[in-house]
């Protein structure tokens, strides 16, 4: 398309873009060609024409003044995005000054800006801009100011994403793209391809362009021997909702791709809060490229020690990143404490006894720990305050699933009990045996086995002073009453696992809800799992493969190059129906494991996908 102006002429071009060489692309690429007529000798019929001009528009004005303003009634909607025009760079936009500071694009109507600091993306960043206009009011100029030096022999371009829209309807014009050079010619290679969630199931994590998700950024660092990840990509573009990117205007060269969950819209990876993706290869790009696979998954966190809070009988100490322990060696040397961590948490709890003569003062005592936490020692203090005991609080279900344990639940870690005095009772009249033990891995949970059954009502009685958390107890009988609920209300599924010489020996198998919640687990080296008591519902199932065999799902290290350990999800939902035994066969073939650098496909001539 093509447009013309007298006098100060200029034409307008847009170019083509062959549907073929790209099948997904989101980007219009514009041209703006100008050319000025520097002549300012009018002409005595000009002049005359003029004079005559300005009085017959003096009129026209004076009419219209006294016409009744408004909207025009009926006709089509406006559906056309506002159109650029001008722009304050002579074509061809090429050995554009260094000290170049202000972009002004013109367009055919008033334009508003939506959210432009979340999406204008300039490539390479431009850190200090000083000025975007349209701010508050509509205008036909669109203006970005800043205070940089621009490098040189360097293309910058500017995708301005969703945010240019009419003023009237709000016709949006759709990732406009405008890009310029300091040096001799615009650099035209691209790099395309798919940014895919490599972790979360579906309904586990937003998808990019609904609502409340975030947004997903892929960028290019040039290569050299330590890349600063701290910093922004030089190239940069955000992915669309279907996981599409593009990377236009590029230079030659040879650079590392990452690409990531950008929560807080900076365009730089916050490791250990973000998802990451990238490739231990690097790209050399000597020409265009389509068809890369990123796949997201979550960062590792640097261990680091974030505060220290008091809690009822001690206090809660918070780190950061996984670090498997934490040592804790107080500076007073006579404080009698415990220390209490799950495995691979980052609190661990320290209780203090109470009853020690430091505390009958009744004055704020400076508790000061050293800690171990890795690589990571230091100091932590606090004031501890409550220098009474705290109170052990105890609870449990009413209805069980079928087949399962009775489940008592502690606010507190415990350490012993004495299960002497405690009964259980069926229909309160049958005392029947149990086992009651301390779950292994989670010091706060009580786990009663016996032979339940269905339609039988069962009392458990525990008496005072049975129950011993560190430093008190419980300090009155507790008394449950619970039935099993009937196993006509579940279903049951079994997976059986094929081709799975890919992976280790041991994983976690895991089901997981519409809403991302992990509803039932299994660590097994098992080929054939079970999962025999499940309501009825639709479920993801997901394996996550523990290739160290430390119990711990090893999340991404982009400092380190190192990719997340495998995760396979089934390709399809499951459905539980009530009474239904469902098996699925799991063909393992296929991983959401990111692809290394040679395998991704080279195009030259098109970006088909």
């Amino acid at each position: 398309m093509e447009f013309f102006f007298d006098n100060n002429e200029a034409y307008f071009h847009k170019e083509s873009i062959n549907d073929n060489q790209i099948k997904k692309s989101r980007q219009v690429h514009y041209t703006l060609h100008i050319k000025t007529n520097h002549s300012k000798n009018l002409t005595f019929a000009q002049n005359l024409f003029m004079k005559h001009i300005f009085g017959i528009l003096l009129l026209i004005f004076t009419l219209f003044s006294c016409a009744r303003l408004g909207a025009p009634v009926g006709g089509d909607q406006d559906t056309i995005a506002p159109r650029p025009l001008a722009v304050n760079i002579d074509s061809p936009f090429t050995q554009v000054p260094k000290d170049f500071r202000t972009l002004r694009i013109k367009f055919d109507e008033y334009i508003t800006l939506k959210d432009i600091q979340k999406n204008l993306i300039i490539s390479p960043p431009i850190k200090h801009i000083t000025k975007i206009l349209p701010s508050n009011l509509p205008t036909k100029e669109l203006v970005i100011e800043w205070k940089d030096t621009l490098q040189a022999n360097t293309t910058y371009s500017f995708n301005f994403g969703n945010a240019i829209r009419d003023n009237n309807e709000g016709n949006v014009l759709p990732y406009y793209n405008f890009a310029f050079s300091t040096g001799e010619k615009i650099a035209d290679l691209y790099l395309s391809g798919y940014l895919k969630e490599g972790y979360h199931t579906e309904g586990g994590a937003k998808k990019s362009g609904t609502e409340n998700a975030s947004v997903k950024v892929v960028g290019l660092y040039p290569y050299k021997d330590t890349i600063d990840y701290h910093k922004k990509p030089i190239y940069i573009t955000k992915v669309d909702e279907d996981g599409y990117f593009e990377l236009n205007y590029l230079s030659k060269g040879t650079y590392k791709i990452i690409g990531f969950e950008d929560k807080n819209e900076n365009a730089i990876f916050d490791s250990g809060t973000e998802s990451i993706a990238f490739l231990r290869d690097t790209l050399h790009i000597n020409e265009s490229r389509s068809k890369v696979q990123l796949s997201l998954f979550p960062s590792k966190k640097a261990v680091k020690y974030v505060e220290a809070k008091e809690i009822p009988g001690g206090a809660l100490f918070l780190f950061e990143g996984n670090t498997s322990e934490v040592n804790l060696q107080p500076e007073n040397k006579d404080l009698v404490y415990k220390v209490h961590q799950k495995p691979h948490s980052d609190s661990v709890q320290v209780f203090v006894d109470t009853a020690q003569e430091i505390f009958k003062k009744n004055t704020p005592q400076n508790l000061t720990f050293e800690y171990t936490a890795g690589e990571k020692k230091g100091k932590a203090s606090l004031f501890f305050r409550n220098t009474q005991p705290p109170t052990l609080s105890l609870s449990g279900e009413a209805i069980l699933p079928p087949k399962s344990n009775f489940i008592i639940k502690s606010n507190l870690p415990l350490e012993k009990l004495d299960t002497s005095g405690w009964k259980l009772m069926q229909d309160s009249l049958t005392t029947i045996p149990f086992k009651a033990e301390i779950m292994p891995k989670d010091a706060t949970k009580i786990t009663i086995s016996a032979e339940f059954l269905e339609d039988k009502k069962y009392t458990l009685t525990v008496p005072k002073a049975s129950i011993i958390s560190f430093f008190t107890a419980n300090e009155k009988t507790h008394q449950w009453d619970f039935t099993l609920d009937q196993i006509s209300n579940y279903g049951s599924l079994e997976l059986r696992l094929k081709n799975t010489e890919q992976t280790p020996q041991f994983r976690w198998i895991q089901l997981i809800n519409t809403e991302g919640k992990i509803i039932a687990e299994r660590y097994t080296s098992d080929k054939n799992i079970k999962f025999p008591i499940l309501k009825p519902g639709e479920y993801h199932a997901r394996i996550l493969v523990d290739e160290n065999h430390d119990e711990f799902w090893s999340p991404a290290d982009l400092q380190n190059q190192q990719y997340a350990e495998p995760v396979f999800i089934f390709p399809k939902k499951i459905t539980i129906r009530p009474l239904w035994e469902l098996i699925e066969d799991w063909n393992l073939e296929n991983t959401t494991t990111p692809l290394d650098a040679s395998s991704i496909i080279e195009n030259k001539d098109e970006k088909t996908d």
